[in-house]
Parts: C-alpha cells; structure tokens; sequence
C-alpha cells in the first residue's frame, strides 16, 4: 500500500509540474504575440494615412472574407482590433485621437488613399447592416460618420492624379471651369491628394 501512495504522489507531483510548466508556455506565447499584435499596429499607424473604425458584432466568416477581399482590391487592408492592444498601438500616435471609438467588437481599415479605404468601407456597409461605420481619421484630423461617407465621394488618388494630369494639357477654357468649382470642395479635393501625396514621398 506505501508503494502504491508513493507512485501516486510522484505521479501527481509530475503532472502538476508539466501542468505548470504548459501554462507557463501558453502564457508566453500570448505575450508575444500581443507585442507582435501592438508592433504591427504601431507599424501601419506610422505609416498609413487614413483608418477607418467599424463595428462588426455578428458578422459571418464569410462576410469577414468577402469584406476583406473589396479591401483589398481597393488597396486597402481590414483588421479586427483587440481594443486594449490597439489603444497601446495607437497611444503617442497621429491617429491617438481615435482611442475613445475603440469599444465593443471593433475593427479597423486604412490605406495611404484617404478615398480608397473610405469608398470601400462605406459600399460594404451599404450591403452589410452589421457592418457600421463609426468614424475615422486623415492623419490627426477626426471624422465621424458623416466626414467618411464625404471623404468616399472625392475621387481617389489615381483619379485625381489623372484629372491633374489632364489639366495640364487641357485648354484655358476648361481650367477657368474648373477654377470656377466650389472652393470647399476643390480644397478638400486637394488637401486629401496632398497629404498622402507627401505620405508616399516620406
């Protein structure tokens, strides 16, 4: 019988160990990977110009991939956030002003094409009602809801490039007419091609 309570207690011993030793390497590994989560983050706010927060309680695997592939086509890219890790990538960043939009099942979109990211987020949200948009940021300037939806309706930035483009080559005439185009809209037009404009030469 003293043999048999021996084994057992070693046994037990052994497995409390090994149990320890499988949640000290689980914890480990969620640690890394939340500073891998926190560097990401930090990389694309350094380096986009614009991002886009949604909302997507009860959306399908299915709506994610398909939402995830107009993203990307529009040269833009989606990621669900984990709120408390997004707020440590966001802190000390042009887009901090964002950290109060940064609750419930939130997600993020963004692009160095202010309109770009803009356009699709807003079209997807056309033909998904779980997804909501929620606002956004060019750089450090906030937007809700409405600036968003504003910011989809301007030309993106190959457009605009092109129009520019043709300007140039085009008649007196037709630049008097352009010049003659409401001045709020012209400069929002402008403002948006050249702050990202100056993000791609960075």
């Amino acid at each position: 019988m003293a043999f048999w309570d021996g084994l057992r207690a070693l046994w037990v011993t052994r497995w409390c160990g090994f149990s320890r030793a499988i949640v000290k390497l689980e914890t480990d590994v969620d640690r890394i990977e939340k500073r891998e989560f926190v560097a990401e983050l930090s990389a694309v706010f350094a380096d986009t110009s614009m991002v886009v927060v949604t909302r997507n309680a009860g959306m399908t695997v299915a709506d994610v991939t398909e939402l995830r592939r107009r993203m990307r086509a529009a040269g833009a890219s989606f990621k669900v956030a984990k709120n408390r890790l997004a707020l440590l990538a966001l802190d000390g960043t042009r887009f901090d002003g964002l950290a109060p939009l940064m609750k419930g099942p939130t997600a993020i979109s963004w692009s160095r094409d202010p309109v770009a990211v803009a356009k699709a987020a807003v079209d997807f949200a056309k033909t998904n009602e779980k997804f909501v948009l929620v606002g956004g940021a060019l750089g450090p300037q906030l937007l809700d809801v409405a600036g968003v939806k504003a910011l989809a309706e301007l030309p993106s930035l190959d457009a605009l490039r092109a129009k520019l483009l043709g300007l140039i080559a085009a008649p007196a005439t037709r630049i008097a007419g352009v010049l003659q185009a409401p001045a709020g809209q012209l400069a929002r037009v402008f403002a948006a091609y050249a702050d990202a404009s100056q993000r791609d030469a960075a």
